[in-house]
């Protein structure tokens, strides 16, 4: 695995004239989304992965302003070094987007030892140690802002994903103590809670686009409104602790299991 130093694809901008954003899990899906809506935007955008650094040098390479940083978020002391460094560097890094999450499946009835260590590092621990670093050492004339991506699921509970589930409400409420104690009025710590939108585990297409629809307004959520939602939360407007559901309504309703298996076995 590389260092966690920050890398760019074709050398580190010498300078950089444009407000920085970091996102973790950003070389594909939701991550990716969100760094190309960011950089539509005028931002430079700082791009991690952990594995999947093809796809992310692909994804800087085609946008404005854009460098890969690349560590594995179970090493919690990485990323931690990793966001020194950025703020070390980056003169205006205003946004942390901890998008980056992993997604395996366990059950209540035999959770898995490692599947709910490696969720609690990734999904909760390590993110929630990032964003104390981005808030005490990021230096800008602005506010800082992080926003953490969640699930709608915190507020529909269903025993699937056990562990998955375990460590995102660990992380909610990381997000709601961390937003209690920004360093700076001006400074937010926001939840962002998408419902299902994407296929997702071992999903078919028919199953997706049937489970996308299981919420409130009964419509397939479009990806690209999380994106949105995202460079909203960036400008600061709402109270720090808020959290915004992307979900069509999903988080209001009760639903006994994961909507991927209610899909498939509607009966």
């Amino acid at each position: 695995m590389p260092s966690a130093a920050s890398e760019s694809v074709q050398g580190r901008p010498d300078r950089i004239d444009r407000p920085a954003m970091l996102v973790t899990g950003g070389a594909q899906r939701i991550g990716a989304l969100i760094a190309r809506r960011f950089a539509a935007d005028g931002w430079h955008v700082v791009i991690h992965c952990g594995r999947s650094r093809h796809a992310a040098d692909a994804l800087a390479a085609v946008l404005p302003s854009a460098e890969v940083t690349q560590c594995d978020l179970t090493d919690q002391e990485a990323a931690v070094a990793m966001v020194r460094d950025l703020a070390a560097r980056l003169p205006d890094w205003r946004v942390l987007v901890n998008c980056a999450a992993v997604f395996r499946f366990d059950s209540d009835e035999a959770p898995e030892a490692g599947v709910l260590d490696e969720a609690i590092a990734v999904n909760a621990a390590t993110p929630a140690a990032m964003t104390a670093v981005f808030l005490s050492r990021a230096m800008t004339e602005r506010g800082r802002v992080v926003i953490d991506v969640l699930d709608q699921k915190l507020r529909n509970i269903n025993p699937d994903f056990f562990s998955y589930t375990m460590a995102k409400a660990a992380f909610e409420a990381a997000m709601r103590m961390q937003a209690m104690h920004c360093p700076r009025p001006a400074d937010r710590v926001y939840g962002l809670a998408p419902g299902a939108m994407m296929a997702s585990f071992d999903q078919a297409p028919d199953e997706h686009l049937l489970s996308g629809r299981m919420n409130l307004l009964g419509r397939l959520n479009d990806p690209h409104e999380l994106a949105e939602a995202a460079l909203f939360l960036s400008a600061g407007l709402l109270a720090s602790g808020t959290t915004l559901y992307i979900d069509s309504g999903q988080h209001l309703m009760r639903q006994p299991r994961d909507v991927l298996f209610l899909a498939r076995d509607p009966g």
